[in-house]
């Protein structure tokens, strides 16, 4: 059984997707999500978007409802591909001049339901897909020629204390708004259109790069929490969804986190020359240095839902994250995928051993029955494992 280690980017499968719907030049509607491009970073694309169907508005951006009422695969695609982006050209540091347009992008990213608008555009949508690993897919995109918000828009006053504080970091609001409760999808879209953060600070930002700076920020707060905590157990969880499977070994040891990423192809060929295709990136105590380039954003999200475990289990450990991705997931739908998948595995049933080598063993025979791959493959690779078995010799000998 061979395997060849790629970047993610490299697992995508991008299927065909039929989306039989008639779009719209002029409609209107709700704007559920505002949408910051990055091509051409710092002029960018910025938009809103927006259903021309009727639909509960809730439905169409929220990952912690999609995980919560089960909706599948199918279900999530056609409700992100009937969004139409609205957009124009703006430069990331036009956030605080106030262009008409741009206010109402920033108030479509802060409302606490959809903002009721009007949208005329410069032709009609035509639907082209291009599915992406990371951002939440949408529909099609066209320049906009006039929009406007027709009602009052809510704002949530824990949101707007928190926009309207311009002396407040944007590491620290994100922290803040996390702890009551808001989640992640809510911090991405106020980080992107630039409604967080000191004044001077403030520009918008690319909505896959705030997708991950969302997480990313929340992880190193929790793993600066999670430090202070003693050493658990070992301990195992599977399980996930949309095609997306964890299983995550706890050792007692200080944090330390590593992910693999493999897709797995049923029915499994073992003989196939092409193999098994894997990403992995990992961290020690003291934290990377750099962005995980291999498993992307992906690492950030499963990093997310294993220190919430950690904080819920007020223990610190080491943890290896073998991710499976099966031909389920044949729609990308975007990071947060990971991150739900992450924490559904960690509500499952939890499996406690007296050490290293059963939990190993039980796992080897529980992906072996689920996939009919061998994890040994990943582990062996694994170098937080490797630092493990250094860490031995150099006490032995002393």
């Amino acid at each position: 059984m061979n395997l060849q280690r790629v970047k993610y980017k490299d697992l995508e499968q991008l299927p065909y997707i039929s989306v039989n719907k008639q779009f719209k030049q002029d409609f209107f509607g709700h704007a559920p999500a505002p949408f910051i491009g990055q091509f051409g970073y710092p002029q960018v694309n910025i938009g809103v978007l927006s259903p021309q169907f009727l639909g509960e508005m809730q439905e169409y951006d929220s990952p912690r409802l999609w995980s919560q009422e089960h909706f599948k695969i199918g279900h999530i695609a056609s409700l992100r591909y009937g969004l139409v982006n609205s957009r124009t050209k703006a430069s990331v540091k036009d956030a605080l001049k106030g262009t008409r347009f741009l206010e109402l992008v920033r108030e479509v990213g802060m409302a606490k339901q959809a903002a009721e608008v009007e949208i005329k555009l410069a032709k009609i949508p035509q639907l082209q897909l291009k599915p992406d690993a990371e951002i939440t897919p949408w529909g099609p995109a066209s320049e906009i020629r006039t929009a406007r918000i027709t009602s009052n828009t809510k704002v949530d006053y824990r949101v707007e204390k928190v926009v309207n504080d311009t002396d407040l970091k944007a590491a620290l609001g994100i922290i803040d708004l996390y702890q009551k409760g808001f989640e992640e999808n809510t911090l991405t879209k106020l980080i992107s259109v630039g409604n967080l953060g000191l004044k001077k600070n403030r520009k918008l930002v690319p909505t896959r790069w705030s997708i991950t700076a969302v997480d990313d920020t929340l992880g190193k707060e929790l793993i600066s929490k999670i430090k202070d905590y003693p050493v658990g157990d070992y301990q195992l969880y599977f399980g996930g969804d949309w095609g997306n499977y964890y299983l995550l070994l706890f050792l007692p040891e200080i944090w330390g986190y590593e992910l693999f990423e493999t897709y797995i192809q049923k029915p499994v060929n073992p003989w196939s020359k092409n193999g098994f295709k894997y990403s992995t990136d990992h961290e020690n105590y003291n934290g990377r240095k750099n962005y995980a380039e291999e498993c992307a954003g992906g690492y950030y999200a499963c990093r997310l839902g294993i220190l919430e475990r950690m904080i819920g289990n007020q223990r610190q450990n080491r943890c290896l994250a073998l991710r499976f991705i099966t031909n389920e997931y044949n729609v990308p739908l975007g990071v947060w995928v990971c991150r739900e998948a992450t924490r559904k595995s960690l509500s499952e049933k939890l499996f406690s051993f007296a050490s290293q080598e059963l939990m190993f063993k039980y796992a080897e025979e529980l992906i072996k029955r689920k996939f009919g791959f061998d994890i040994n493959l990943l582990l062996k690779e694994s170098q937080l494992l490797k630092e493990k078995k250094q860490q031995t010799r150099l006490i032995e000998y002393a």
